[in-house]
């Protein structure tokens, strides 16, 4: 707790989409007020009139970001969000029966933050360039899983009714695949256009290479082949138009994400630091940044950034019984970062090509080769972080040469 502002309130906030139920403790534990308020701005403006009375309230509420924090933040309180894993074990703590109601959550919350919020951490403000690139980065993610949806629904027309667009075309990422059903639609269409049209189309969409163009023609002139009935044609390829236009506005959209990211990223002071991580690139730094953040006081240790990842295992101990497990109570969007930095980080560095091989060679699966990977990295990501230097190839391995690692003795023997 802030020892400049001693706490002698303590609220839970149990929020929702439409409405909210609060309950505010003394320090004693006794219920000083519970309400509800609407998610409105005349419901807000009455909370702040609520609040007036408790000059000295923190806040427990199970989110860290989210219009209700905002507006918590706004109110200039005391915020500290709960993990909804911790929150259900307080609330079952409180009632062991399994009863749960909003004003329940809001009660066990409140207690929760009396009894135990010494030991917790303040939400603080955020760097808005980071606040808005997570945002941006997780918007963009969102969106490529939509496209790849889009993809899937379309190749599944495609299969039931133009199954030789599936032969001539391998990568339906491609605006130029989109185009083709764009262009012709069905094989009658297709047929119709004849073989120049064809050729033009390859060279246009600069997709005429030797050793595809003879498999392309071919499965074009073959397309007829196929005895599809007429109306499923009709339907499909119908279908499959709109789907096509679809993808195109997306990518547009995807395109502009991508450009505003970029130059957000680069106004951060920490972009060059970020940048300089070997497989990175343009998307996965931005996205490494957005998740970690500016504020090095947020993690003292590496250990911490690794738990929040989801690269460090969880230990389970009882008895003679000794069992590690993958974590998967962390940030999901941090980890599929580090994860996709991990292994495209093999193309780039000898020595994590040579870690994750001996892992492999181990026994140990793609995923946990990657994860101890990412672990490794989230080490040294850490350290140059709190120093605020970039990743250097030759320093990293004159550290490794000080310290006799095993993975230096692996890379002696590769060359």
């Amino acid at each position: 707790m802030n020892e400049q502002r001693p706490i002698t309130h303590f609220a839970g906030f149990d929020w929702a989409r439409d409405h909210h139920d609060v309950v505010i403790l003394d320090n004693t534990g006794r219920i000083a007020e519970e309400f509800r308020i609407e998610h409105t701005a005349a419901s807000w403006k009455a909370w702040k009139e609520k609040t007036r009375d408790f000059p000295k309230l923190a806040v427990a509420i199970e989110t860290s970001y989210g219009a209700a924090v905002e507006q918590l933040l706004e109110c200039g309180l005391q915020v500290y969000p709960v993990n909804p894993m911790s929150a259900k074990r307080y609330r079952e703590r409180k009632c062991s029966s399994g009863n749960k109601t909003d004003r329940h959550d809001a009660w066990a919350l409140a207690d929760a933050l009396r009894v135990d919020g010494h030991g917790w951490r303040r939400l603080s403000e955020q760097d808005p360039i980071v606040l808005e690139l997570r945002i941006l980065c997780r918007d963009e993610v969102a969106l490529i899983e939509e496209r790849t949806g889009l993809i899937n629904q379309l190749q599944q027309a495609l299969h039931e009714y133009f199954p030789s667009a599936l032969e001539a075309f391998d990568d339906w990422c491609a605006p130029s695949s989109w185009a083709f059903v764009e262009a012709f639609p069905n094989a009658e269409a297709l047929q119709k256009a004849g073989q120049r049209k064809w050729e033009k189309f390859l060279h246009t969409h600069k997709l005429w290479r030797p050793q595809t163009c003879e498999k392309r023609i071919s499965a074009f002139q073959n397309a007829r082949e196929w005895k599809i009935a007429a109306p499923t044609v009709a339907a499909k390829s119908f279908y499959a138009l709109a789907k096509a236009r679809q993808l195109r506005v997306l990518q547009t959209q995807l395109e502009s994400y991508r450009k505003r990211i970029e130059d957000l990223f680069k106004s951060h002071p920490d972009s060059g630091l970020f940048g300089s991580l070997p497989g990175a690139g343009a998307k996965l730094a931005p996205r490494l940044l957005s998740e970690i953040g500016s504020d090095r006081a947020l993690f003292g240790e590496a250990q911490s950034l690794q738990c929040l990842a989801g690269t460090a295992p969880i230990s389970y101990q009882t008895g003679k019984i000794h069992k590690v497990y993958m974590r998967r109570h962390c940030n999901k969007n941090l980890r599929q970062a580090v994860h996709l930095f991990a292994d495209k980080s093999r193309a780039q560095c000898s020595w994590a090509e040579i870690y994750y091989k001996a892992l492999r060679d181990r026994g140990k699966t793609h995923a946990q080769a990657v994860r101890s990977l990412g672990q490794r990295w989230l080490n040294i990501l850490w350290k140059m972080w709190q120093n605020n230097t970039l990743y250097d190839a030759d320093f990293h391995m004159r550290n490794q040469m000080a310290h006799g690692s095993w993975i230096l003795s692996l890379q002696t023997k590769t060359a």
